[in-house]
């Protein structure tokens, strides 16, 4: 009896299983970032193709667009409220321009051009609320991701425009409430800006969506708090996600139970999610070694790991008989111990020892120019340096990170890429005329992005 109970039981697991992921699953999935009239945006194209390819995995019916006009995006909505009508969860996502007026927010097709309020209320822009209301209302479960809060440039001419009188307008998006069944997420605070990353990557918001919202078993409100974590992290808490949901029940995009680790063997094949295999897929052929590093840097203890590194020795110093490990012969304690300012400070980097370790950045595939100064945006690549090896990521060195990080073989490249900066005036003063290379001007690197990569990535884009 007690064995015809555990059968029904199964049973009745497997069956809910498998209809969570029958469940009739519809997204909106857009990015908008080759503005006509104003400076285009690096990411949102890219942030929706990867957000396209991971809702698919989990069983959406994608309706995806990038660079859309009014119309096109006009188009676009139209398609996804006649496929959310009876949805058991509609999805909508968008990256791009965004602003608010007068307390609602509205949404930018590449082609808007907008000089006052008016041009704002009468159909230049996309009526978030109205939008929302119109598309996704019959649906069980709504969630809506805005990656919008960019600095928005059409601000500061509908607050300059004549037309315009005592109207308020934000860079940002406004607050939002949502309806019974519904979670909102920002990129950021209301009427505060995100952040859009670096060029040709995803922006910090979409790739926390990205690593936790299909990470199997695991519910949408304690994803969308990683999520958070993520980002504040990242930016070093410069930008921290908004919210508001009135979710009546649990909601998982991927129901499957995570794995349990495998503490007996290495990892397999069949232990790496589906997100992270078609990542792997997608660039394991690689050439190009900041692709490889985009994977170590998404997966920092990913199944592939040992041959994303193997990969990169390679590729960095050709072809050869030996598979090296990069992290190999490195102090534990490098994996564990976080740096700080402090720690930092302890090295006692020179102007010069910091050019080094810029100029190593970029001969493993992190490009950043050799100015000497750690400013923010080495301390970015820094992070992604780290991430990528497994060690803290917190964007400062220690000595234990310094030293390991010494020890990689850097690709040649970098050896005659540029000079110290008082290497000209040594020159002058011995007579030689010759003009010297200087600063970080002529380093070569790895493509400025990969844009491409991510178009491959997921499909996406």
């Amino acid at each position: 009896m007690r064995f015809l109970l555990a059968a029904m039981s199964l049973a009745a697991f497997v069956f809910s299983g498998n209809a969570a992921l029958a469940d009739k699953r519809v997204a909106f999935v857009v990015g908008n970032a080759a503005y006509k009239n104003v400076p285009q945006l690096p990411n949102p194209a890219i942030d929706a193709k990867s957000m396209a390819r991971v809702l698919r995995n989990v069983g959406f019916d994608v309706v995806e667009g990038a660079n859309l006009t009014r119309d096109a995006m006009t188009a676009k909505l139209l398609e996804f409220g006649k496929k959310s009508e009876g949805a058991d969860v509609a999805l909508f996502f968008y990256a791009g321009h965004g602003i608010a007026v007068n307390g609602t927010n509205y949404l930018l097709p590449v082609d808007a051009d907008l000089k006052s309020e008016m041009d704002v209320k009468l159909g230049a822009a996309i009526n978030v609320d109205l939008t929302l209301e119109q598309t996704m209302a019959d649906a069980k479960v709504k969630l809506v991701f805005l990656d919008a809060c960019r600095d928005n440039p059409f601000a500061a001419k509908i607050r300059s425009a004549k037309a315009t009188r005592s109207v308020n307008v934000a860079s940002g998006l406004a607050e939002m409430k949502s309806g019974e069944g519904t979670l909102i997420a920002f990129a950021t605070g209301p009427g505060q800006t995100a952040l859009d990353g670096e060029a040709g990557t995803n922006s910090p918001f979409t790739r926390a969506l990205l690593a936790n919202i299909a990470s199997p078993g695991l519910e949408i409100q304690q994803a969308m708090t990683k999520v958070r974590a993520q980002v504040n992290d990242e930016t070093n808490k410069a930008q921290l996600p908004w919210g508001h949901t009135n979710l009546t029940g649990t909601v998982y995009l991927n129901p499957s139970a995570a794995p349990a680790p495998d503490a007996a063997g290495p990892a397999t094949f069949a232990q790496a999610g589906e997100v992270e295999l078609e990542f792997w897929r997608s660039i394991k052929d690689t050439n190009k070694v900041e692709e490889l590093n985009a994977y170590l840097t998404n997966y920092p203890n990913g199944t592939f790991k040992p041959l994303a590194l193997a990969r990169i020795a390679a590729l960095q110093d050709g072809p050869s008989t030996t598979t090296r490990n990069l992290t190999g012969g490195v102090d534990p304690a490098t994996f564990t111990d976080a740096a700080d300012q402090v720690s930092e400070d302890q090295i006692g980097l020179d102007k010069n020892q910091r050019r080094d370790v810029q100029r190593r950045l970029t001969g493993l595939g992190f490009d950043i120019k050799a100015t000497g100064k750690f400013d923010e945006e080495t301390r970015s690549v820094m992070k992604r340096w780290q991430a990528a090896r497994g060690y803290p990521a917190t964007g400062y060195l220690n000595k234990l990170q310094h030293k390991a990080m010494q020890s990689e073989i850097v690709s040649s490249r970098i050896a005659t890429s540029d000079e110290p900066e008082d290497e000209p005036a040594r020159r002058r003063s011995s007579g030689g005329g010759r003009r010297a290379h200087g600063g970080g001007g002529g380093m070569a690197g790895p493509g400025a992005v990969f844009g491409h990569m991510m178009g491959g990535l997921f499909g996406r884009r």
